[in-house]
């Protein structure tokens, strides 16, 4: 048994939880650790003769800790070095933390094996399994993140590029996502360039089981494109605002394009944890890969505190 250290001593006599102590603990509860573990680890290097690796369980904590709060790998260190909660959050002790370059390798490893998406697939697998169930309506939709205009790939080349909204240029990739019409869980994810189309990448966004699907107006056409035809769904997409100002108030066609606005709102609430909450509205690397796995596994921590209430009760 190790002594324990000052600040560990400290940390046990304080009187009061922290907001980030709170909302570690929170999460704590609500991730599937074994699930994201077991999907990780036929692609961990064994054990060798060189510097014994620290345990699987305690990196992906850090790195999921590093998404929480969006640090770069050095400040994820420094997080580790500094804050005690952090470090009892990740099953570290002071005396042998990771430094920059071991955090650096585990990210690198995610991102080669492309598991962003495998471990976004098994939380939402874990809240399928806990009773959360799709149903029989999607919505599609897609939000753009931001990158500098200067932004290349390591070979030289722009994989983000910009595109219009509104009367507005953006600069950066797109996320596509498509959510459960009841619960506003993501169930699939794409991740393109931000001059793609949305209504091209529809089809990626459906999981097969669905009646309905929700859009807005960027949609218009979708059930003429060659990859859904013969799916049978009924497409409810917005009609584009211009026409639905010419609507009478409070007539049929006003009160249909109000309820697919209702419906529609769902996938917003992913997009607003990834980008508000975890503070992923600019991009952090260079390529659109990297950036995708980053993105998949904050939409599956979205999904659980989007699920939490639902399952509490």
């Amino acid at each position: 048994m190790t002594q324990a250290t000052f600040a560990e001593l400290e940390y046990s006599a304080k009187k009061r939880k922290t907001r980030r102590e709170k909302f570690l603990e929170r999460m704590d509860g609500l991730v599937p650790w074994k699930e994201l573990e077991e999907a990780v680890r036929p692609h961990c290097p064994k054990a060798g003769r060189g510097r014994r690796p620290h345990p699987l369980s305690s990196m992906l904590r850090v790195h999921c800790a590093q998404l929480f709060y969006n640090l770069s790998d050095p400040a994820m260190e420094d997080m580790l070095y500094e804050v005690e909660s952090v470090r009892r959050f990740a099953g570290l002790k002071l005396s042998a933390l990771p430094d920059e370059t071991t955090i650096l390798n585990f990210r690198h490893l995610l991102e080669r094996h492309g598991l962003g998406e495998a471990l976004l697939s098994a939380t939402n697998a874990s809240l399928a399994s806990r009773g959360l169930r799709l149903r029989e309506g999607t919505v599609v939709d897609a939000s753009i993140v931001e990158a500098p205009s200067s932004t290349k790939n390591r070979s030289g080349k722009r994989e983000m590029r910009q595109a219009k909204k509104g009367n507005q240029w953006h600069f950066g990739m797109k996320m596509h996502i498509g959510a459960d019409a009841e619960t506003g869980v993501a169930h699939s994810f794409a991740a393109t360039a931000a001059s793609e189309s949305d209504v091209a990448h529809a089809h990626r966004l459906l999981h097969g089981g669905e009646r309905r699907v929700w859009a807005d107006a960027g949609y218009r056409g979708v059930e003429k494109r060659p990859e859904n035809k013969g799916r049978g769904v009924d497409w409810r997409v917005a009609m584009r605002p211009g026409l639905r100002r010419q609507l009478e108030a409070g007539g049929e066609a006003a009160l249909r394009e109000k309820e697919k606005a209702s419906v529609r709102a769902k996938a917003e609430h992913p997009f607003f944890y990834v980008k508000r909450m975890f503070g992923y509205g600019k991009v952090r690397y260079r390529g659109l890969h990297k950036n995708a796995q980053r993105i998949a596994l904050l939409l599956g921590f979205a999904n659980l505190l989007i699920a939490e209430r639902r399952l509490a009760a």
